[in-house]
């Protein structure tokens, strides 16, 4: 499919690597406004997360239902994959889209008003948590098989990349500003915020204008699980973007009790998912424009693995620090690159499908990482819980090594 030409003007994407080439397409007409609106809506999510963790954590004092908590939240991703999918190949994915965000408007604020009532239980929590998974699931593959008709073909990579990088500016500013509001007014005004957020990238979606889509009659799932078996290369794809959703997981689901472990107060876990987030929003600005390699992808899984591991170990979060920020800028460079070359790989009308593969690896596989990692950090404290879901990107790094040594 024809993908319409960026006016003349512009210089050309060679010419341009970094903040400069992030900046160039990320105030295009097309990719703009759902650049700021995904951004924005991001953002929001991280107070409904940590407004839910911290009120399951606070009614409880479990770690192993922070980790129920987000299973709740990821496991519709992997049931509902195959349909999720099709969907986004068969209907026009903008229209999903919002569809999909009118519905998340609607339960963020209807938890909100539970939350002012005193009825916001653990169970209500959960129960919302699963609600909005199951419209993540829907809304995750038609999201990101929408980016790349958005740009130029030249600047798919740049615009997955800045696609990725608005859940880590998210990471970065979301938590610390989620903490602080939920001190200042409470948990459940970070529902409704995060219900505004939501209505906001609903707007900006009607400002956006796709190019035409090619759409598929019949959509399967099956069609694409038969390209993995014609590419295998794209099952490698898959599996870094797998390790590096488990290796971030302890940073998003614990983030509470590493906080108390340092020593500090529960609202503290934005700030340690700031700085992680803070690391990845650096690694976005750095490649932008960079062509990957596979021995990159080995080096920011170690510096992910590695840091996240240093991260588990230190004794403050002084310590700490560098080291989440370290693992967060190996943890959006590897998924990064990994994303761009599944949207490059295959054709417009499976981009669906494949990047519903994609939701399960990165999505769908995180209920199953949250419940072992709940379970570590509540039997043995949630140090052992970070290192144990670094080590598959250790493994996964040590494995790309191996397979370029025989080729």
């Amino acid at each position: 499919m024809a993908v319409e030409p960026e006016p003349a003007q512009e210089e050309s994407p060679r010419q341009l690597t970094g903040p400069r080439e992030a900046f160039r397409v990320a105030t295009q007409r097309r990719f703009g406004p759902y650049f700021v609106g995904n951004a924005l809506s991001a953002s929001g999510t991280w107070f409904q997360n940590l407004a839910g963790a911290l009120l399951v954590y606070r009614q409880t004092g479990s770690a192993f239902l922070l980790g129920v908590l987000a299973f709740a939240q990821f496991l519709p991703v992997l049931v509902l994959a195959p349909w999720a999918g099709s969907a986004a190949d068969r209907y026009d994915r903008r229209s999903l889209l919002l569809v999909a965000q009118t519905v998340a408007v609607a339960l963020s604020a209807a938890l909100g008003l539970l939350a002012f009532a005193d009825l916001a239980t653990p169970a209500v929590v959960i129960g919302f948590a699963l609600a909005l998974g199951i419209v993540s699931a829907f809304s995750s593959p038609a999201q990101l098989a929408l980016v790349p008709s958005l740009v130029a073909p030249r600047d798919i990579g740049t615009a997955v990349a800045l696609n990725s990088m608005t859940f880590n500016i998210a990471r970065a500013a979301g938590p610390a500003l989620a903490a602080a509001a939920i001190a200042a007014f409470g948990i459940p005004t970070a529902f409704l915020i995060n219900a505004g957020s939501y209505l906001v990238f609903v707007v900006a979606l009607l400002f956006v204008r796709p190019q035409p889509q090619r759409r598929e009659r019949h959509a399967r799932l099956r069609d694409s699980l038969a390209l993995l078996r014609q590419q295998p290369r794209l099952v490698w794809f898959l599996l870094v973007v797998m390790v590096a959703g488990f290796a971030s997981d302890p940073v998003n689901t614990e983030s509470p009790a590493f906080a108390v472990e340092f020593g500090h107060p529960d609202t503290f876990a934005g700030v340690i998912i700031g700085v992680f987030g803070a690391g990845a929003v650096t690694a976005a600005l750095f490649f932008a424009g960079r062509t990957g390699s596979p021995r990159l992808t080995v080096a920011t899984l170690c510096v992910l693995g590695g840091g996240m591991i240093a991260a588990s170990l230190s004794p403050t979060f002084a310590v700490a620090a560098p080291f989440f920020f370290a693992a967060g800028f190996g943890y959006l460079a590897s998924n990064a690159r990994a994303t761009t070359q599944l949207q490059l790989d295959v054709e417009e009308s499976q981009r669906g499908r494949i990047m519903a593969l994609w939701s399960i690896a990165f999505l769908g596989l995180r209920p199953f990482a949250s419940l072992v990692d709940g379970a570590l950090a509540g039997l043995f404290g949630v140090r052992v819980a970070g290192v144990v879901l670094a080590l598959p990107a250790l493994v996964m790094a040590a494995l790309i090594t191996r397979r370029l040594r025989r080729a």
